[in-house]
């Protein structure tokens, strides 16, 4: 059991829809005019599992001529989506980003990302997120050519910077992440909005 004081040294963020509110469908609404067309376009052509293999590590390149030989009469529209991506950035997620400064104001925690990202596009989000200078350190999937929720996309993190999985605390908004954290020893929440966060934060006396 956690005392008064909180046993915890690292906390570790997931980017995406926990700081950072990126959504394809930003970009796509203004390609598309009905939502139905837009949503079967990204469940058909441009489908996550499609992306996270560039955020594994192929080239945007690779990525997208080969969804355009799939689907040649929609070769416009998936050619957007890596020559238009900045426009799926939306802002932070400022209610988080709030409890992010406040655990690096506390000067308690190391604190770390740990992003399924394109190395490609990673460098865009850098330029545009002030608070991604917050963290010791980021792990970007792009960059090591792996994933979450592979256990050694994890393990890189800890060992790069000789952090212990029992004393780390992981915050993902994606099931399947968090559980691959528990089931190696990281104790995680499943991230569903700020106020939630701060209640376990709290809750773990690793936020006053």
């Amino acid at each position: 059991m956690h005392n008064q004081e909180s046993s915890y040294k690292a906390i570790i963020f997931d980017l995406g829809a926990v700081l950072i509110d990126w959504n394809p469908r930003y970009l796509y609404r203004k390609i598309f005019s009905t939502e139905d067309e837009m949503e079967q376009f990204l469940e058909e052509i441009c489908t996550s599992d499609w992306n996270e293999e560039q955020d594994a590590g192929r080239s945007l390149l690779d990525g997208t001529e080969m969804l355009i030989q799939q689907f040649p009469s929609f070769e416009a529209q998936i050619r957007a989506y890596y020559g238009r991506w900045k426009e799926m950035l939306g802002g932070e997620i400022s209610d988080t980003v709030a409890l992010l400064k406040e655990l690096k104001d506390s000067g308690k925690y190391k604190l770390y990302a740990l992003t399924n990202w394109s190395n490609e596009t990673f460098p865009l989000a850098l330029m545009q997120y002030q608070f991604l200078q917050w963290f010791d350190g980021i792990v970007v999937s792009g960059r090591e050519k792996q994933r979450k929720p592979a256990h050694s996309f994890f393990q890189l993190l800890l060992e790069r910077y000789q952090e212990n999985a029992a004393e780390a605390l992981f915050i993902d908004d994606n099931l399947r992440n968090v559980n691959a954290a528990k089931n190696m020893g990281i104790e995680s929440i499943h991230f569903l909005n700020a106020p939630q966060l701060k209640s376990e934060l709290m809750n773990k006396k690793i936020l006053n």
